[in-house]
């Protein structure tokens, strides 16, 4: 304890005597202010105003409108929030100005307390197009016929203009729910209302909850408590059963797709539309997810006509991308077929597929389509950024649209001859600027300052390791203290997460490192990450090696990450410790436990500790059911690895999680006192399965305290 203690005392009298020069970043600022105002400027909700050669942000109060030309680089204040609201008057009220959707070049529409409204900035004139009334949530905005669906006490209503708005769906039993994501947001879904491409219908999901099993969560804000059921379907156990339904505006008509596959609790996911409106693609699995059907209905009445394209693999099929129509006749579909994400070319009267894209790299999205021409962004060649590319349907070459290293976000205009990029990397803040399609700059909006100048802090290094087998390249993130000295030993936190559809080293402002690290850094710490095997963004064959054995291959690669700081000569390997939440809970748990002795302190948060308690659509994904891989469940159950701990161990839990819920860390807990075996427990009551807020000031130096006091 008194070598750390000494090593920290070290650190932060250097940093003193650099006073004037540097200041101290606080736990505080690195919470609070790190995706604020100690981050890289930047252009809040850039678009381009359709069929124009303008673009508009929102200043950084929210509000205000800033319009801006491509051609003359001049930028002006249209629009202000007191205005608008001074015009609505007592109709409503609006708080921020995001989320504007432009219809033409001097109007957008807009949604405020229940209301829909369109401004014109030219004549500054307000137009109440139609109310949908107040108590509602989920709401979906189709500009171009006036129409907003929403839903209402689990149930979906539509509001059009000229008429009062009107329920679809009249459910009054709790199980059923209709219009909101269903399969615990899996399969890319994140919203359950899909408007046609001219708003004359509505697709939605709806989904029978009647076989999950409630779950129960204290609410201690009552007096006396109360209990708040959730429906939570956990692995092999009762799951929902879905449908999609197809709301006709005009006649009024209500119809449910005729699904051919025979499990009633099959998966429906990933809804798209023909830009004819005449059908309705469905992504369709079955329960064990190692089968999927893209299928093809008729909008008007919901029969089935056909199957587009099948996939089927050993391990698991994904989809998580809707299909999307380029014209009435041909869609884009995204794969894994081949290993990677890849583009795909379905013509849904022949059913013909080519493949148009044979990257060996992960397609994360479409952006959209001009004639011939897909673009779409994808990983490239780095795996750890993220750019622009398009490619002709007919395949051929894929031509990258963002040159410089780093992670970009793009946005086109309406025509696709310009797009705004945003990107930045670990050596560049941010830079914003106009680009053609063809990737030439036209414009730079902002080349953003380091906010961190004035601080006491280092930039983080991106480096390589091998994998377990040898055969993989593994991306790493170290962060050293400012005043870091090679002729020192630092004591180690190995931050950890190492699941699917997440990935920790990027190649962007901080490295994609929360802003408490590097605060941790400066107390005299080394920060260490390792992106093993089964994280995203690096194919089938990378992330598939978990299947049915989840943390075995992902610890392997961790402990050739710890080998490697060990090997280091400023490295104290006898002072390592690590910390994950969720998926990283899980793996810091399981190093604890299952690698006993590598790290002298583990802090873990929301852990997953018995996949028989994780959801049925994730956990089945990658275990299969409980009673198809028992070897499987048993090996990573945690309970059963508990008199193996050397250590100090401390579980933390949010008192209401919905997504790990607690009775994972509350059963360790009791397998540890059963086996009289001492280790430290932290509930954060009301919070959900992150801490977030003011709170997660407490949270961190919780888990930095814990782990400074006990690395000894």
């Amino acid at each position: 304890m008194k070598k750390i203690q000494l090593l920290i005392a070290t650190a932060l009298l250097t940093v003193g005597m650099n006073a004037q020069e540097k200041k101290e970043l606080t736990l505080e600022d690195a919470i609070l202010k790190g995706y604020s105002s100690l981050a890289p400027e930047r252009r809040i909700d850039l678009k381009f105003i359709p069929n124009t050669k303008d673009y508009v942000y929102v200043s950084s109060a929210y509000n205000a409108l800033i319009k801006g030309s491509i051609s003359t680089g001049k930028e002006d204040t249209i629009v202000k929030l007191d205005a608008i609201n001074q015009l609505l008057g007592d109709k409503a009220k609006m708080r921020h100005l995001v989320n504007m959707n432009w219809t033409d070049a001097n109007s957008f529409e807009f949604l405020a307390q229940g209301k829909m409204f369109s401004y014109n900035y030219k004549e500054n004139t307000v137009e109440h197009l139609l109310t949908y009334g107040k108590g509602i949530s989920n709401t979906v905005m189709h500009s171009g016929s006036d129409h907003v669906a929403f839903t209402k006490d689990n149930n979906v209503g539509i509001a059009k203009a000229g008429a009062e708005p009107k329920m679809i769906t009249n459910f009054e039993d709790p199980n059923m729910v209709a219009g909101q994501a269903i399969a615990r947001s899996e399969f890319g879904i994140t919203g359950g209302m899909f408007w046609s491409p001219n708003g004359s219908a509505l697709a939605f999901y709806q989904k029978d909850e009647s076989n999950v099993a409630d779950y129960p969560l204290l609410d201690i804000t009552t007096t006396p408590g109360e209990l708040n059921s959730i429906k939570y379907p956990m692995a092999g156990q009762g799951s929902e059963r879905a449908s999609v339904g197809i709301y006709n505006v005009a006649s009024d008509q209500l119809v449910y797709v005729q699904s051919p596959v025979e499990e009633e609790d099959h998966y429906y996911t990933n809804v798209s539309w023909s830009s004819d409106e005449k059908y309705v693609l469905i992504a369709e699995l079955n329960r064990d997810q190692n089968h999927m059907w893209l299928n093809m209905y008729d909008a008007s009445n919901g029969s089935f006509i056909k199957t587009l394209h099948e996939e089927t693999h050993d391990a698991w099929v994904e989809p998580e991308h809707p299909a999307y129509f380029i014209n009435a006749k041909e869609c884009i579909w995204v794969s894994e077929q081949d290993g990677f994400m890849n583009l795909y070319l379905i013509n849904i009267d022949n059913g013909k597929i080519k493949q148009i894209t044979k990257n060996k790299f992960e397609v994360t999205s479409i952006i959209g389509h001009s004639g011939s021409t897909i673009y779409f962004t994808g990983s490239g060649e780095n795996p750890t950024e993220s750019h622009a590319f398009k490619v002709s349907k007919s395949g051929g070459k894929v031509s990258q649209l963002t040159k410089e290293s780093g992670s970009h976000s793009v946005t086109f205009s309406s025509d696709y001859k310009y797009f705004a990029d945003s990107y930045s990397s670990t050596t560049v803040p941010r830079v914003v600027s106009i680009k053609t399609n063809k990737g030439s700059t036209s414009r730079t909006l902002v080349e953003a300052k380091n906010p961190l100048i004035n601080y006491a802090i280092s930039m983080p290094e991106i480096s390589t390791i091998k994998s377990a087998d040898g055969n993989t390249t593994l991306y790493t993130r170290m962060i050293k203290p400012s005043n870091f000295d090679p002729s020192k030993k630092y004591p180690v936190i190995v931050y950890v997460y190492g699941g699917p559809h997440a990935q920790m080293v990027t190649n962007r402002w901080m490295g994609g490192a929360a802003m408490w690290m590097y605060y941790q850094a400066e107390r005299g710490y080394i920060i260490y990450t390792v992106d093993n095997r089964g994280s995203a963004h690096r194919g089938f064959e990378f992330e598939s090696i978990i299947h049915r054995n989840l943390g075995d291959a992902e610890m392997a690669d961790q402990m050739v990450g710890v080998e490697y700081l060990k090997s280091l000569p400023y490295v104290d390997g006898n002072h390592l410790a690590v910390h994950g939440w969720s998926y990283g809970g899980f793996m810091t748990t399981s190093l604890m436990l299952r690698q006993p002795g590598t790290f002298k302190v583990g802090v873990a948060g929301g852990p997953v500790t018995d996949w028989s308690y994780y959801e049925v659509m994730y956990g089945e994904r990658y275990m299969d059911r409980p009673e198809e891989n028992k070897e499987g469940y048993e090996k990573n159950r945690l309970m059963n690895h508990v008199e193996n701990l050397e250590g100090d161990l401390l579980l933390i839990h949010g008192t209401v999680d919905d997504v790990v819920v607690m009775q994972h860390n509350l059963s360790l807990v009791k397998a540890f006192i059963d086996a009289g075996i001492q280790i430290d427990f932290f509930p954060y009551p009301m919070h959900p399965h992150n801490v977030r807020g003011k709170d997660r000031i407490h949270l961190m130096r919780k888990v930095l305290t814990y782990i400074e006091d006990n690395l000894d």
